[in-house]
C-alpha cells in the first residue's frame, strides 16, 4: 500500500509517469525501506492501462455492481419487516459484542 501511495503523491505532485527511483525516494524519504521487486510489481501492473484517471474511473465502475450491504436486501424484494428485524438482531449482536469487548478487564480492576 505504501508503493502505490508513494506513487499517487508523485502523479498528485505533477509527476505523471513515475519512475521506480521516484518511488523509491519517496518511500525512504520517510524512513522505510523500499522492496525493489514490489516497486517493479506495482509499476509492472500498471503498465499500458492509460492515466491515473482512467484506472480510477474503472475501478469505480467496479465498485458500482458491487452490492453494498443492506442496500442488496432490500433492493432483492424483502419486506420492511424483515429488514427491520435483521436491523434489530444486528443491533443486539452490537450489543454483546461490546459487552464482550474489555475481555473481563474493567476500567478499575
Amino acid at each position: 500500500m505504501k508503493y502505490l501511495a508513494a506513487y499517487l503523491l508523485l502523479v498528485q505532485g505533477g509527476n505523471a509517469t513515475p519512475s521506480a527511483a521516484d518511488i523509491k525516494s519517496i518511500i525512504e524519504s520517510i524512513g522505510a525501506e523500499a522492496d525493489e521487486a514490489r516497486v517493479n510489481e506495482l509499476l509492472s501492473s500498471l503498465e499500458g492501462k492509460g492515466s491515473l484517471d482512467e484506472i480510477i474511473a474503472e475501478g469505480s465502475k467496479k465498485f458500482a455492481s458491487v452490492p453494498a450491504g443492506g442496500a442488496a436486501v432490500a433492493a432483492s424484494g424483502a419486506s420492511a419487516g424483515a429488514v427491520g428485524e435483521a436491523a434489530a438482531e444486528e443491533k443486539e449482536e452490537e450489543a454483546e459484542e461490546e459487552s464482550d469487548a474489555d475481555m473481563g478487564f474493567g476500567l478499575f480492576d
